[in-house]
């Protein structure tokens, strides 16, 4: 009999991920830069789609990623809440054309979840203060909302609480970039979750 692995765990929560619809993406087959998180083409394309209608432009599109892309990751815990505002409640874009009225910007359709452009992307190398990489980050029109940290519950030396540190100390610490944007954290070890 095989042991469950972290990589096991990790296959598992992948597949259960892609059974609910979200597409997997291994982590390096995306294309980026190495220390961005924030994937831009899959924002382009949701902001183009959600706002054709709209008439926004190229380069407003590129305002709203500019928007999020320069909040500081210096100041993690204020970035991050100015950006789960942004996320939830959506805000005013001012239009190019100033004879345009301003347009409402919502970087998750909420009222039509197959709007919504997802990703499970797993081990993907983020360069930082350090390089790390997340056992798996679920994406959301190119945001990186999701993060999941997975510890096996056979090995006594790599525990929960370790998976905890490792978010919330190591990751805030070495790839603030990924963590202003994180809305929620996963911790798992098979066995117990959080």
């Amino acid at each position: 009999m095989s042991k469950f692995t972290e990589e096991k765990l990790e296959q598992a929560i992948i597949a259960l991920l892609e059974d609910q619809g979200f597409p997997y993406h291994p982590g390096n087959t995306l294309s980026r830069a190495p220390g961005e998180t924030l994937l831009k083409d899959d924002l382009r394309a949701f902001l183009t789609v959600q706002y054709a209608v709209d008439g926004i432009t190229p380069d407003e599109v590129e305002s709203v990623i500019n928007r999020l892309d320069r909040l500081p990751a210096a100041d993690l815990y204020e970035s991050n809440k100015s950006i789960h505002k942004l996320v939830t409640d959506g805000f005013l874009l001012q239009r190019e054309d100033r004879s345009q009225k301003d347009l409402y910007v919502q970087l998750i359709d909420y009222s039509s979840a197959d709007a919504n452009h997802y990703r499970v992307v797993n081990q993907l190398e983020i360069l930082g203060g350090e390089k790390r990489i997340p056992d798996g980050i679920l994406y959301i029109n190119g945001l990186p909302l999701v993060v999941f940290e997975f510890k096996s519950a056979i090995r006594e030396e790599a525990t929960i609480h370790d998976a905890y540190v490792q978010l919330t100390t190591r990751y805030a610490r070495d790839i603030p970039e990924l963590m202003k944007y994180n809305a929620l954290c996963v911790i798992s070890d098979g066995v117990n979750s959080r």
